[in-house]
C-alpha cells in the first residue's frame, strides 16, 4: 500500500539518497498512514499488509469487506485492491519478489517437487486464492510488530546486501505466525511423481531474465488498453504462438496477456468512475467494452463490487491525486 515503482514495485536507494547506487530487493517494508481513499491498484509482486491501527473497507476480489489491527490481507501478483479508511488506516505492506518466494516453497517441498519450474507450477495450484483477508487477532499481529518495524528500518536504510541474513530471519518470522491462516487449495504430491515429470536434478535452478517478448506485448497493451487485443494478434506481434506467448506472459506476470488487459481496463474504468460523470456504459466503451454488461462483469471480478456501487463510494476521492497505491 506504498507508491513503489521502481522495477514494478522495489524502491532503490536512490529513491532515498540521491547519491545511492541503485541495489536490489526482494523484500521491502513501509508503514504508512492514510487519511483518504486508496484508489484500486496491482503491483507484480505479492503484498501481505498488517493494519496497526484505524480501519478500512478494503476492495478486491473478495468483495468489499472490513479491516482492522489482528487482520493480515494477503494480494498475489497483479491483483487490484484499493482501501476506503474510517478516519485512519496505519498499515505496514511487505512487498516480496514472487521468485524469492517461489524459491521458498521449493525448498519447503523438496521432497515431492522436481525442480524450481515445478514449484511454479505448484505455487499456482495450491495458494489459489490472489486476494485474502486472514483473521490473525491481535494477540498474534502484535507478536510481528517489532519484526515488522525492524524490517522497514532496514529496507529504508537500503544495504540489503549486508541486511540479507537479518532480513530473511524477520520475514521467517512474519510468515512462520501468518502462514496457519492462508487458505490453500489440496494437492496430493509423493516423492515418485518427480520422475515423470522434468529430467533435471531436484536442485535445478532456473531464475530467467524478464523476456523482452513479454515486456513488448504488456507496454503494448498499456499504451492503448481500448484496442481489441487477440492473443494470435499480440503473439504476431512478438514473433511467437499464441500458446508460447501465453505461457510466457503467465511465468513473467502471473496473469495471460488477456487476464492483464481486463485488470488494466478496470483499473482505468475505476479512474475515470471517481474522476468523471461518465456513465458506467460510456467508461466501459472508453477502455475498450463494447458491451455493459461485459464492463461490469469484469469490474465486479476484479474489484469486488458493482461499478456503480464504486461510485457511490468513491464520491470523496479527489478529482486529481498521486499515483494510486493499495
Amino acid at each position: 500500500m506504498s507508491p513503489l515503482a521502481t522495477y514494478g514495485y522495489t524502491p532503490k536507494p536512490a529513491d532515498i539518497d540521491p547519491d545511492a547506487t541503485p541495489q536490489f530487493s526482494p523484500i521491502i517494508a513501509r508503514t504508512e498512514t492514510w487519511h483518504q481513499p486508496v484508489c484500486p491498484s496491482a503491483y507484480d509482486c505479492v503484498r501481505l499488509v498488517v493494519p496497526r491501527s484505524g480501519s478500512a473497507i478494503l476492495l478486491s476480489e473478495f468483495g468489499e469487506k472490513p479491516v482492522k489491527p489482528g487482520d493480515v490481507v494477503l494480494l498475489g501478483s497483479n491483483v487490484l485492491c484499493g482501501s476506503d479508511p474510517e478516519g485512519h488506516f496505519t498499515t505496514t505492506t511487505v512487498y516480496l519478489d514472487t521468485d524469492y518466494l517461489v524459491d521458498q516453497i521449493f525448498w519447503q517441498y523438496a521432497g515431492v517437487l522436481q525442480d524450481r519450474l515445478d514449484a511454479q507450477g505448484f505455487a499456482e495450484t495450491v495458494y489459489s486464492e490472489p486476494a485474502q483477508i486472514l483473521r490473525v487477532g491481535e494477540q498474534r499481529t502484535g507478536m510481528m510488530m517489532p519484526w515488522l518495524d525492524e524490517l522497514v528500518a532496514l529496507t529504508i536504510a537500503g544495504d540489503y546486501t549486508s541486511t540479507f541474513h537479518r532480513m530473511q530471519a524477520l520475514w521467517f518470522s512474519i510468515v512462520d505466525v501468518v502462514a496457519p491462516y492462508i487458505r490453500i487449495s489440496p494437492v496430493r504430491r509423493t516423492p515418485t511423481q518427480r520422475a515423470t515429470t522434468r529430467p533435471t536434478l531436484p536442485r535445478d535452478r532456473r531464475f530467467a531474465p524478464l523476456r523482452a517478448e513479454a515486456a513488448q506485448v504488456r507496454d503494448a497493451m498499456r499504451a492503448d488498453i481500448a484496442e481489441s487485443w487477440t492473443l494470435p494478434r499480440l503473439a504476431a506481434m512478438v514473433h511467437l504462438s499464441p500458446k508460447h506467448l501465453c505461457r510466457i506472459f503467465t511465468e513473467t506476470f502471473g496473469k495471460t496477456p488477456l487476464a492483464y488487459l481486463t485488470m488494466l481496463r478496470v483499473e482505468e474504468m475505476a479512474r475515470l468512475l471517481r474522476e468523471t460523470d461518465l456513465t458506467v456504459a460510456e467508461a466501459g466503451r472508453q477502455v475498450g467494452w463494447r458491451s455493459r454488461s461485459r464492463a461490469s462483469d469484469a469490474f465486479v471480478q476484479c474489484i469486488g463490487v458493482t461499478p456503480r456501487r464504486y461510485r457511490a463510494m468513491r464520491s470523496t476521492y479527489p478529482r486529481h491525486q498521486d499515483q494510486p497505491t493499495s
